[in-house]
């Protein structure tokens, strides 16, 4: 059965690849599409994913950066063509909803950070810097 194997991470190489050229190439995006690859191949619920949405909300908040962020990229799911994003992207309102949720529920963690995204200023990466390096070990 390995033939089954491989055939499972090829599928599953196209979706990252999809989600690449869907998201473009900044260091978060990066992390999202490896993130991608990473459940597809990894059996998860809906309760792990927003365990995980919201550790990262305080992990953004504790490393001084704005955790509506994530909120910001679920709602740029919901805007996007539902033809093109990979299916467990599907459920973003859900996943809003409950980052909102912890947010008004730590307002001590989260009121110090603006919810609006207009003043908000992109994380880029330097122009000399390997995405690679940043997704490894």
């Amino acid at each position: 059965m390995p033939w089954l194997v491989l055939e499972q991470d090829q599928k599953i190489k196209k979706r990252e690849i999809g989600a690449a050229i869907l998201l473009g190439p900044t260091l978060a995006q990066a992390m999202a599409i490896s993130m991608i690859g990473d459940l597809n191949s990894l059996a998860y619920s809906r309760e792990v994913e927003s365990s995980a949405d919201v550790t990262g909300s305080d992990i953004c908040a504790a490393a001084g950066y704005n955790p509506w962020g994530l909120v910001w990229l679920f709602q740029e799911f919901q805007n996007a063509d539902s033809e093109q994003l990979p299916q467990l992207l599907s459920d973003h309102p859900a996943r809003i909803q409950t980052l909102e949720t912890h947010f008004r529920d730590k307002p001590f963690v989260f009121s110090k950070f603006n919810p609006d995204p207009k003043p908000a200023t992109p994380f880029s990466l330097p122009k000399d810097a390997s995405s690679m390096q940043f997704l490894r070990p």
